[in-house]
């Protein structure tokens, strides 16, 4: 294992130090990524360098049904919940609803994951899952 040393004045680098280029229908290099652990520990190597092909983070499968039906869910959902938040003539009656929920032990605790959750129920009863 080695030990990452940064420039003075660097302690620590999170996330993409370099990314694979795509030029002319194909890619050159690999993802170099940094990580800091932030956890409390005693060791003083707290940061890693991990080196990826440019491929890594390709799909190796398509989509089965299960995900598709998820991903089509989702975007309906997203998109109810985006135009319940923005009428007018609902917004008083759902934070009432809201706020009554809010401290039960299954509670939502924001108003946009309650909007979420009575959308999601009201897709799923339409579409009978």
């Amino acid at each position: 294992m080695g030990v990452v040393k940064y420039s003075p004045g660097i302690d620590y680098v999170k996330g993409s130090l370099a990314k694979p280029k795509k030029r002319d229908g194909h890619k050159c290099g690999d993802y170099l990524i940094g990580t800091h652990r932030e956890a409390a520990t005693t060791n003083s190597d707290c940061t890693r360098l991990y080196i990826r092909k440019e491929d890594a983070y390709e799909r190796s499968t398509s989509p089965g049904a299960n995900e598709l039906r998820a991903r089509a869910r989702f975007g309906a959902v997203a998109a109810m919940v985006k135009a319940r938040s923005k009428n007018l003539s609902l917004m008083t009656s759902d934070q009432q609803a809201f706020l009554a929920q809010k401290d039960l032990a299954d509670g939502k605790k924001t108003l946009r994951a309650y909007y979420w959750y009575i959308c999601g129920q009201e897709y799923d009863q339409e579409h009978g899952n």
